[in-house]
């Protein structure tokens, strides 16, 4: 006679195992869908990121032309 206990765990790990496999197979699409913007927004970061420099350079050139025009 088996013990009705065992099945049960059985069955409840099967369970358990399935979903853990259904769960991991999720987080790795999850995972190449999140790689895939990464990469797609990396132009769209290297753009921000050469405008905030130029913005930057136009504050320091204008801060450092009104000094030279109120020296002349």
């Amino acid at each position: 006679m088996e013990n009705p206990h065992a099945e049960r765990q059985a069955v409840l790990l099967e369970r358990i195992l399935k979903n853990t496999f259904k769960c991991t197979e999720t987080i790795l699409e999850l995972n190449k869908s999140l790689e895939e913007i990464v990469q797609a927004n990396y132009h769209l970061q290297t753009a921000a990121n050469l405008s905030m420099q130029y913005r930057k350079n136009v504050q320091f050139n204008l801060s450092s032309g009104k000094g030279q025009t109120q020296n002349n």
